[in-house]
């Protein structure tokens, strides 16, 4: 990585911009910064220090980049309180983006460029991240899709000490979002995921529109390995899981029908990173209990709390609650295959419904019916029950061989029929539920 602003040479040693990730402590951190505490503006404004390093990580933007970042400058100068730097992080590009980049350095006093020889937007945030001198780090996407009125939302509980974070969320009910349906679904369904399956509580993972105190940054990029889009989620979880506290603005968002972004691929990576952060995490490669304490926010908060969890001892409070969530899922099973019917067959229909809905079936009852809180043995339950889903896939895949002995049954009694296979293997869930997955364990 070179950086091509001559004036900021002083910001970043040359060493920093290689070819690997910067280690920690590659740039030089204010000793007056510290987690969890309020930052003094008056020292940083004396050292001619800017409070927020803006990065706008791009790849073949030659179109888009100088109109965004000129929009960009001149309203964090007349709109912005605080001093700030903009750094256009080009990676890789074979157009002329590079070209552009360098020129609004050379125009535009609080912009710098630099360039990597590695495309990927994780490594760009990481290594640019890494050598800044701001106390506070943010990135947006080029397009500018989210309204900049959510800027000082954004960093503000930084500043204070609040928050050790902030993410612009689409997903708030008082968020304004203009996008397409299929980018709605998908967006929805991985947050979905990664509720369930990695206990994640933030609501929107995958908004370009991200802050991050400076001195935290510092202890967590080095433990993180994407180099492309999961970096958000990685670097939102591993927070989540040393204790940090993460803000969230809701934001106004139109979606840009010209991003380069394959969704269906993107989808597959941030699967196979899901994947391996959570066994990276279950084979201790990441230090989670010295990274808390290097950042002094305390324990995580308990896995049970005691009271909470002896209130959901009770059987019947069990079975209220299990049969609740049971109604709903063998309501959205019923959606989910109707729907999978009209292109697939009724086999692959049922597999995918009973799937959708044993993951979330898993997570609620989890949550809802025996009270088990935090992320401890969260990849155990959910693999248990898909051995409870294993099971109820089988009674319902019998129940449709023996209609397949059935001349011409219509689908509503296909549907029947499937839906009281349902029903009769929630009492064995329940059992296995209660009885294995969730067991308290001494």
């Amino acid at each position: 990585m070179t950086l091509t602003d001559p004036a900021s040479q002083a910001l970043a040693a040359p060493e920093d911009f290689g070819e690997s990730a910067a280690p920690a402590g590659s740039a030089v951190v204010s000793p007056f910064l510290r987690p969890g505490t309020a930052l003094d503006l008056q020292t940083f404004r004396r050292a001619g220090i800017p409070l927020l390093d803006v990065t706008v990580p791009v790849y073949n933007e030659e179109q888009d980049l100088e109109p965004c970042v000129r929009r960009l400058d001149e309203y964090l100068a007349t709109q912005f309180q605080h001093t700030y730097r903009i750094t256009i992080a080009d990676n890789a590009s074979t157009d002329s983006t590079l070209r552009v980049a360098e020129r609004l350095a050379r125009e535009l006093e609080n912009v710098r460029a630099v360039h990597l020889d590695e495309k990927g937007r994780g490594n760009a945030l990481r290594r640019v991240w890494l050598a800044s001198d701001s106390p506070i780090l943010a990135y947006m996407d080029v397009d500018l899709s989210t309204d900049l009125n959510a800027l000082a939302p954004l960093v503000a509980p930084l500043v204070s000490g609040h928050s050790d974070l902030a993410i612009g969320t689409r997903l708030s009910r008082s968020s304004r979002v203009v996008r397409g349906p299929k980018r709605e679904f998908v967006s929805r369904s991985y947050n979905f995921l990664l509720h369930s399956l990695m206990g994640a509580r933030f609501s929107d993972a995958q908004c370009g529109f991200k802050a991050i105190r400076a001195d935290v940054a510092q202890q967590l990029l080095p433990h993180t390995l994407d180099k492309a889009w999961f970096f958000d989620t990685e670097l939102l979880v591993l927070a989540e899981r040393c204790g940090l506290r993460c803000a969230e603005v809701p934001v106004d968002w139109t979606d840009d029908p010209n991003s380069k972004v394959d969704i269906v691929r993107t989808a597959l990576e941030d699967l196979r990173g899901m994947y391996r952060m959570t066994t990276d995490m279950a084979r201790g490669r990441i230090p989670l209990a010295q990274l808390q304490a290097a950042m002094a926010r305390g324990p995580l908060p308990a896995g049970e709390r005691a009271e909470e969890a002896g209130r959901r001892q009770s059987l019947f409070g069990q079975l209220v609650r299990f049969g609740a969530i049971g109604v709903a899922s063998t309501l959205a099973y019923a959606a989910l295959y109707l729907l999978g019917r009209v292109f697939m067959g009724a086999q692959a229909a049922n597999f995918v419904a009973l799937l959708i809905t044993a993951v979330a079936n898993t997570a609620a009852n989890r949550r809802f019916t025996f009270g088990v809180l935090g992320a401890a043995r969260l990849a155990r339950h959910h693999a248990e029950g898909l051995i409870v889903f294993a099971i109820g896939w089988a009674l319902t895949a019998g129940a449709l061989l023996w209609m397949n002995s059935v001349p011409n049954p219509g689908q509503w009694i296909e549907l029947t029929i499937l839906t009281l296979a349902n029903l009769a293997a929630t009492a064995v869930k329940f059992l296995l539920f209660r009885l294995w997955v969730f067991r308290r364990r001494a």
